[in-house]
């Protein structure tokens, strides 16, 4: 018995590794990370972060095509980036579910999924979720709001209730868009994530 139970051992433990974050979350106030790095875009193009930002900030969004919790906010991933290049702000999405890619989140997929969604804004593999590991991100949807200075200002969830939008009293990116536009200090920079973990290889 104790055979079998420490053979199977270092298997469950690299399991639950996979699940725990990698590095520490960025800190608010933080510059953008690896902000020349080029990335894929479902375009076709390769487009960084400073690419993308504007002179009124930039809006990162770590989600994928497969996370049932991204299908769930599907909607209200929608209204935020409508709302944050409404408002002058630039937009990008990064699927870094690297250990999925042959089931769901290639860069095929990726495209086709975009195109059922009508995504208007960036759209990016991150190869090897080395952008994922330099956010210290660990979900899906899981969003970072950068001032037009490019310092973290907003780090979290999309709003605060991931069941409906009917039930949500509390929209706390895009109250985040408009404290950073107004030249105010975000009133609640971080929030909890609830999503699934990004599938790192």
């Amino acid at each position: 018995m104790k055979k079998y139970f420490f053979a199977a051992f270092p298997i469950a433990a690299i399991a639950l590794a996979s699940l725990k974050p990698v590095g520490e979350p960025l800190p608010i106030g933080a510059d953008i990370p690896q902000s020349t790095v080029k990335m894929k875009d479902i375009s076709g193009s390769e487009v960084s972060f400073n690419d993308t930002k504007t002179d009124k900030g930039l809006v990162v969004m770590f989600s994928c095509n497969t996370c049932p919790v991204v299908k769930k906010y599907q909607s209200r991933t929608l209204e935020v980036c409508k709302y944050a290049k409404g408002m002058g702000l630039g937009v990008i999405l990064l699927n870094s579910n690297e250990a999925t890619r042959d089931e769901g989140d290639s860069y095929e997929d990726m495209k086709a999924y975009a195109a059922e969604q009508h995504y208007f804004f960036n759209y990016v593999l991150d190869n090897h979720s080395a952008m994922a590991d330099a956010f210290g991100a660990n979900r899906t949807p899981e969003v970072y709001i950068f001032d037009k200075n490019g310092k973290l200002a907003y780090h979290g969830a999309i709003d605060d209730n991931m069941e409906s939008p009917d039930v949500v009293t509390r929209k706390h990116a895009i109250i985040a868009i408009d404290e950073i536009l107004a030249g105010r200090e975000v009133t609640q920079k971080l929030t909890r994530s609830v999503g699934c973990t990004i599938k790192r290889q």
